[in-house]
């Protein structure tokens, strides 16, 4: 970035007051490219820290972290947060929410994220907490970076790592789960991330979490479609119940579809939907259309359907339900 023209000028008495601020708020704003103003180019364009300060405070410009402000208005989310302190701290490494975020890898709540970026900082030593950041000191090797959206990140693989050994264990299935698997996440269809065997390596270390971490290995599926199927498949290993997942079912029509899990010596089928209503009549008939032939399965002989909802929030109430159609059709 070119070094900034010098905007500041000393207060001049024959110039309005409100002549004054306004001409300082277009000078700062031009100083802001995309909406952001970091301090030290403003001080290098000669404003004197105590005016400037007062100046964005009284304009109604937002602190987002020590040396960087936001255009009133302008939204301040988790993107533009680890934009900034990486930009002010180029040592900072996104990682673990953070990085999942940028990596597309789903975690169980979400709006995590937004409440504080997280990074790793390799170098020794301590870090002064700041509000809306996190930093863990952990080492980092080359091969352990990458860039997302033009953020340094750690890896797929780190990243997951780093959330399977340092989130209790629903959360760090579900984050596994969905690195693992094709999934559609914020409009965006992506590949695996990770294959099981680079999962393996990441976690054949003496990190802290590592023998925690590699013991919930046998616990993920690469088959799972969302976190709140996961969730569900935990609730149901929890209870004893062990159902196939994804199974190829075989309809009259001759349509293989693959519910999300399935008692076969029972014939009961459970999905569970996600957060996102049928938008439109065509998706709703769709849905109706699939729930039928489903039924229409020779193997089956019931179909339960819960909503992601209910599983986040009654999990007992779930499980309660689904021992009862299991008893009722005992083989």
């Amino acid at each position: 970035m070119s070094r900034p023209i010098r905007t500041w000028r000393p207060p001049d008495p024959q110039e309005p007051r409100a002549v004054r601020r306004a001409r300082q708020i277009r000078e700062l704003a031009s100083l802001a490219p995309g909406g952001v103003l970091f301090t030290a180019r403003a001080r290098e364009a000669g404003w004197p820290a105590h005016p400037l300060y007062q100046r964005l405070a009284a304009a109604g410009w937002q602190p987002i972290h020590p040396g960087a402000w936001a255009a009133p208005g302008r939204l301040v989310d988790w993107l533009t947060h680890a934009w900034v302190v990486q930009s002010l701290q180029p040592h900072l490494v996104c990682s673990h929410r953070t990085a999942a975020a940028l990596h597309l890898v789903e975690i169980l709540d979400p709006s995590r994220t937004c409440h504080a970026t997280e990074f790793t900082d390799p170098r020794p030593g301590a870090y002064r907490r700041r509000p809306g950041t996190r930093v863990h000191r952990l080492p980092l090797d080359a091969a352990d970076r990458t860039v997302r959206r033009g953020l340094t990140t750690t890896s797929a693989a780190r990243t997951v790592g780093d959330l399977i050994r340092c989130l209790p264990r629903d959360e760090a299935v579900a984050a596994a789960d969905s690195a693992l698997a094709t999934r559609t996440v914020r409009g965006v269809q992506r590949p695996p991330l990770v294959h099981m065997a680079a999962l393996r390596a990441e976690l054949a270390t003496h990190r802290r979490g590592a023998v925690r971490a590699r013991a919930w290995l046998p616990l993920t599926d690469a088959r799972s479609g969302s976190p709140a199927e996961t969730l569900a498949r935990l609730h149901l290993h929890d209870a004893g119940l062990h159902p196939e997942t994804q199974a190829a079912l075989r309809t009259p029509s001759g349509r293989t579809l693959h519910p999300d899990f399935f008692f076969r010596s029972h014939g009961l089928v459970v999905e569970v939907e996600g957060y996102a209503c049928h938008g439109t009549r065509e998706a709703h008939a769709i849905d109706l259309r699939r729930f039928n032939e489903l039924q229409a399965c020779p193997e089956v002989r019931r179909v339960l359907r819960f909503t992601a909802v209910e599983v986040f929030r009654h999990p007992d109430r779930v499980v309660t339900q689904i021992r009862a159609a299991l008893a009722a059709l005992h083989p």
